[in-house]
């Protein structure tokens, strides 16, 4: 078997970096070891044959499974699915949503590893209508091939078919187009650490340079 790496993603490496060390000390623990990778999976780091790239991003999932085809991807919501030592909160039997990344949309492994997670941590999840390997994009998958003010409207759209106020997401995009549609995002790593999700950079132009300048940078 290859080695395993951690890769957490650029978008959580810019919203909380201290919550992606954090998941890298728990992978370091675990019995297969994770080594920390920070180069974008854009910029096509050297994978060795047979090397697990561990991934907290959806789009880097996607990205290294059709681009890597000497490497496998897990989710990190799958090995943490898993655990017996990760000490996960608990959140009393609150009601969340739940907005599944469009990357993730065959992933059935993913969301009922989210799906997990959340009952481990005692979070009582209410579906919207369209979820799962029929849930839709929050909007910020259309970035660039439409307005910006489009994909805002879109991001109010989807905002509004989820049935709770509070909704679970696992993508920091995902997290900034709930707050847009006037709902209370949950990013699932805060979750995990107890900690509240911010918006940050809500403007899609702004939030999509941020995430160029660091591609460019790593």
């Amino acid at each position: 078997m290859g080695k395993r790496i951690f890769a957490p993603g650029c978008a959580l490496w810019l919203y909380k970096p201290a919550l992606a060390e954090k998941l890298e000390r728990f992978l370091a623990g675990e019995p297969e070891g994770a080594a920390l990778s920070l180069t974008c999976c854009k910029n096509l780091p050297v994978l060795e044959p047979g090397t697990e790239v561990v991934n907290v991003c959806p789009g880097c999932d996607k990205r290294y499974r059709n681009n890597y085809p000497d490497a496998s991807t897990v989710s990190v919501w799958e090995v943490l699915a898993e655990s017996r030592t990760f000490p996960f909160p608990d959140y009393d039997g609150v009601e969340m949503s739940i907005n599944d990344a469009c990357p993730t949309r065959e992933r059935t492994g993913v969301h009922d590893a989210v799906r997990t997670l959340l009952a481990r941590m005692n979070i009582t999840v209410v579906e919207p209508a369209r979820t799962r390997t029929h849930g839709f994009c929050c909007g910020d998958g259309c970035y660039g091939e439409i307005p910006t003010e489009d994909v805002m409207k879109l991001m109010v759209k989807r905002a509004s078919e989820m049935p709770a106020e509070d909704v679970v997401v696992y993508c920091v995009s995902c997290a900034k187009a709930m707050f847009i549609g006037g709902k209370r995002p949950c990013y699932l790593v805060d979750l995990l650490f107890g900690e509240e999700t911010v918006p940050g950079t809500l403007d899609p132009d702004a939030w999509h340079k941020e995430i160029d300048d660091f591609t460019r940078e790593h």
